[in-house]
C-alpha cells in the first residue's frame, strides 16, 4: 500500500450544514408550542414594618446668590457656617437636591456642592430643567 503524503483530503460539509439547518428549523417550530408549567407553593411571607421615607432637603439659589433651605434665607458668605450648624438636624442619608439659577458662576453651585458634601451628606444631587 502507498500513501502520497503530498495529497491533501477534501472536507465536504455540506451534509452537517443541511442537518444542522434542519435540526434548526424543527426547534424554531415547536419551541413556541412548548410549555412549561410548575404547581410551586410558595411561603407565607413576614409581616413587614412600615419604613420610614427620609424626607428630602432641597436647596435653591437665585440669581443674586440668596440660598434658600425651606422658608428659611441665607447669605452667601455665611451659608458653610450656617449650614454646618443647622445640618445636625438631617440624617446623613437624607436626600439633597441643588437647584441653582443659571445666571450663577459654575464656582458658586460648586461651593454649595462642597459645603454639602462636606457637612457629610453622600447623596446629594444636581437639579437641572432637562
Amino acid at each position: 500500500m502507498n500513501f502520497n503524503w503530498d495529497e491533501e483530503p477534501d472536507l465536504n460539509i455540506t451534509p452537517l450544514v443541511d442537518i444542522m439547518l434542519v435540526l434548526m428549523a424543527i426547534l424554531m417550530v415547536s419551541a413556541p408550542i412548548m410549555e412549561y408549567q410548575d404547581d410551586i407553593n410558595l411561603p407565607a411571607g413576614s409581616q413587614t414594618k412600615a419604613v420610614q421615607k427620609i424626607p428630602d432637603l432641597s436647596i435653591r439659589i437665585d440669581g443674586k446668590r440668596v440660598i434658600y433651605i425651606k422658608d428659611k434665607k441665607y447669605n452667601f458668605s455665611t451659608f458653610a457656617d450656617d449650614f454646618v450648624l443647622g445640618a445636625n438636624k438631617y440624617p446623613k442619608e437624607t436626600v439633597v437636591y441643588i437647584k441653582g439659577d443659571k445666571t450663577l458662576k459654575y464656582n458658586d453651585i460648586m461651593f454649595i456642592l462642597k459645603v454639602v458634601k462636606d457637612s457629610g451628606f453622600s447623596k446629594v444631587s444636581l437639579v437641572t430643567n432637562g
